[in-house]
């Protein structure tokens, strides 16, 4: 079943656009997909996540660009590796959302993406306490660590994926 749980919008967008989070069991056409994120969790309600110490990323889910030639899920246990050290194969993710980004007027000529597109959101659930990870050396992620769901909002505020914590989690 497919749900609308959020409207947002965000800054670093430099058009007027709609950004909705969507409940979906079901990924959205290939070659709209720009990027993939993965929501790990462990038996002891922690979630896996990854630090940026650059300006506006601080602690956010592991995830990114979907490489040309790759799967979303490939995408998506791709970035969590580069950016946690934690391996996982694509089969061990399920899709479970996406954010879909709507332009609603023209993008400027230096922008990348096309006026719709979708990053995607997968889950996991480990069948025991998460192994304490690094991030490999050489990515752009500082440290990665398993944060109690208590700490996630305060650790990464206003991130449009917060209102997905509690179905991530879900078995």
């Amino acid at each position: 079943m497919t749900r609308l749980v959020a409207t947002n919008t965000v800054p670093w967008i430099p058009v007027t656009h709609r950004m909705d989070l969507i409940l979906a069991p079901t990924l959205p056409p290939a070659h709209q997909i720009t990027s993939a994120f993965a929501f790990v969790w462990d038996q002891a309600d922690r979630m896996l996540m990854t630090c940026v110490d650059r300006e506006g990323r601080g602690w956010d889910l592991p995830g990114g660009h979907v490489e040309p030639g790759e799967s979303a899920a490939e995408a998506a246990a791709r970035e969590l590796h580069e950016e946690t050290g934690l391996r996982l194969e694509p089969a061990d993710l399920s899709v479970f959302a996406r954010e879909r980004i709507e332009l609603l007027e023209p993008p400027p000529a230096d922008y990348r993406y096309a006026s719709l597109t979708y990053m995607v959101m997968f889950r996991a659930v480990l069948p025991s306490r998460g192994a304490p990870t690094r991030p490999p050396t050489g990515t752009e992620s500082t440290r990665a660590d398993w944060i109690p769901r208590q700490e996630i909002e305060r650790l990464s505020p206003g991130r449009t994926w917060l209102a997905l914590l509690d179905t991530a989690s879900a078995l």
